[in-house]
């Protein structure tokens, strides 16, 4: 069985995990207490030596690292990745974005909030802020036009995206100003199999 070395609230994680659940594969969820340094450890480097977490371990044991690469993996030959090698390469512009664009800015200063470490940052924090905002701008151009991020239909550009944006209101980023966002938030929850991002 599949076995995903996970951080409950990690939007990171929560990618692999909502994507397992969409696909109706089964797999073993495996907490690994970033906050305490599980991810550290040195069993733990043996799956990922860049400590991080989500980790999916194949029937083999053949480890996968990095969200998006992990997504990319498991959607082959489903219908949340195109067939057409345009699409295709645009699913991965959209996934490069969200990890260059994007995660830094929103996922790093809802990670301060959350682990409590935000006045240690507060000197970086407005400038993650603009750069975040500067990333929901993009995409709201882009759903302003479409439905969903690749050919009109839902794709694991969308889930990539989706993961840190539905809890940027955690980081204290405000998406009262992004209509088109907010509806795409929605029709994203609406899909088959979705589930929280607290839901192992």
């Amino acid at each position: 069985m599949l076995k995903l070395y996970d951080f409950l609230e990690s939007g990171n994680g929560y990618k692999v995990r909502l994507l397992l659940r969409q696909l109706g594969r089964d797999f073993e969820r495996i907490e690994v207490d970033i906050l305490e340094g599980e991810s550290r450890t040195p069993e733990f480097l043996t799956r990922n030596p860049n400590g991080r977490i989500p980790v999916l371990e194949l029937d083999d044991g053949t480890c996968l690292c990095e969200s998006n690469a992990i997504q990319w993996y498991l959607a082959e030959g489903t219908d949340l990745l195109p067939d057409d090698p345009i699409e295709r390469a645009r699913v991965l512009q959209w996934m490069f974005f969200e990890q260059y664009s994007h995660e830094p800015y929103i996922a790093v200063v809802r990670f301060w909030v959350f682990a409590g470490q935000a006045d240690q940052h507060q000197d970086e924090i407005p400038a993650r802020m603009k750069r975040g905002y500067e990333a929901l701008d993009v995409m709201e151009r882009h759903l302003s036009h479409n439905r969903f991020f690749v050919a009109d239909r839902y794709s694991i550009a969308d889930i990539a995206l989706f993961a840190y944006t539905h809890v940027a209101h955690e980081g204290q980023f405000d998406l009262s100003p992004y209509p088109a966002l907010r509806d795409w938030l929605g029709r994203v929850q609406a899909q088959p199999g979705w589930i929280p991002i607290t839901q192992a």
